[in-house]
């Protein structure tokens, strides 16, 4: 009991976090004047006399400390910026303008902060250049330090004296034709141990990538989209385990049909099925909120879950279960973890192949699986749980997608540190 007190004591936390952030979401959305929005893409709509300007619904963060936006147009004189602002910054001024924002300006390569007049600072941008800006939070004097990039190089950075729950994302026009592609969720580099840049793929944390490019913690699918057949699939390379129990991913971009799930799946699950739809797998599906487990046949489980929402999963594990590796419980090894005996693993019963079935006939029960609980949650909240048997070689987290634009921010240890 001490456990599960202790793990809903944890989801209690982040479920109250959650109920902060929906509150804000609803109070504080996406806005902007002066320009049309067509999913990523802005595109100027004014006389040239008027500002355009957008403003992000969300601040950056220590998750998400950076985004970038691609020129498409420069139209008739490429008066775009790219900055940072208060919420309440008046959509009628370029960010940079008016007191706390701060912005690059394409036209001229100058960066303005908090005034009218900018300051000589990079060259100038032009059709198919990147534009990036972030915040890092190594300064503990109350500073933001506050970089750009262009392509992908670091241009310079500045030092503001502010919070970074006041800086949002910003982009402003100022002309006829000027179109950008908006991308919130952009990753930046950090340094290895050497000094030298590289881009933290993260990708040492999945064993198996099939139709799926992950960037930093943003997973995307990279496949037709056209069938069943079309699975992108990520499956982790490490197994839950009593230390690191609960996943979260954050839909970022639904895609055409938000075909994705959440789960936990055995170690040689086949990379074209969806997690959940065959044997030694349970998933969260958010495009009808039902529940598939070793099944094509879904059960109605929860809620559908869209874009903006956030999906967990984790076990559950009995107090007497235990791992051989000690105190080091992150770095398990499902092949020598202990496994009682005498369990009925029915996640693998009924078995279609033949050589599985004598082999599990020679190795006896001793690893047949054991019954854990698993739980799944939306927005921080529960939404239900399913006693299954563990696979001998451990519950893999494992996610799928199936429609073109679909991405998703995964959190493998969101209660840990």
């Amino acid at each position: 009991m001490d456990d599960i007190n202790l793990h809903y004591r944890f989801l209690n936390w982040r479920r109250r976090n959650r109920e902060i952030r929906e509150v804000r979401a609803v109070r504080y959305r996406d806005r902007w004047r002066n320009m049309s929005r067509d999913g990523d893409i802005l595109r100027y709509h004014g006389d040239s006399d008027e500002v355009g300007c957008f403003v992000a619904a969300r601040p950056l963060s220590k998750r998400r400390r950076y985004f970038e936006v691609t020129v498409n147009d420069t139209g008739v004189r490429g008066m775009i910026a790219v900055g940072l602002v208060p919420q309440s910054h008046k959509l009628e001024h370029q960010p940079g303008w008016l007191p706390h924002s701060v912005a690059f300006h394409a036209d001229d390569g100058k960066l303005y902060n908090g005034s009218t007049v900018g300051q000589q600072f990079g060259a100038k941008c032009c059709r198919g250049d990147k534009i990036g800006c972030g915040i890092s939070f190594d300064s503990d004097d109350g500073q933001i330090t506050v970089f750009f990039t262009k392509n992908g190089e670091e241009i310079g950075s500045v030092e503001i004296p502010a919070n970074p729950e006041d800086l949002y994302p910003a982009v402003g026009m100022h002309s006829l034709g000027e179109e950008v592609v908006l991308d919130l969720n952009a990753d930046w580099r950090v340094e290895d141990d050497d000094g030298q840049m590289i881009v933290d793929s993260h990708e040492e944390d999945w064993s198996r990538l099939h139709d799926v490019k992950v960037t930093g913690t943003l997973l995307e699918y990279t496949g037709k989209g056209k069938s069943i057949v079309d699975v992108g699939l990520a499956q982790a390379r490490r197994p839950l385990n009593p230390r690191f129990h609960y996943y979260e991913l954050e839909i970022t971009d639904a895609g055409e049909k938000c075909y994705i799930a959440l789960g936990l799946a055995r170690r040689d699950y086949p990379k074209d099925k969806h997690p959940g739809w065959n044997k030694g797998s349970i998933a969260y599906h958010a495009d009808d909120g039902k529940l598939f487990h070793g099944s094509g046949v879904g059960d109605p489980f929860g809620p559908r879950c869209l874009e903006g929402d956030t999906m967990g999963c984790g076990i559950m594990f009995p107090r007497d279960f235990s791992t051989d590796g000690g105190d080091d419980a992150d770095d398990w090894d499902p092949d020598v973890a202990s496994r009682p005996s005498a369990v009925q693993n029915n996640l693998y019963a009924n078995n279609d192949e033949e050589e599985e079935e004598e082999e599990e006939e020679e190795e006896g029960d001793d690893l047949e699986g054991r019954k854990v609980m698993v739980f799944f949650t939306r927005n921080g909240k529960v939404v239900g749980k399913r006693e299954v048997a563990l696979p001998p070689s451990g519950f893999y987290p494992t996610i799928g997608m199936m429609s073109s634009g679909e991405k998703v921010r995964v959190e493998l240890h969101p209660l840990s540190g």
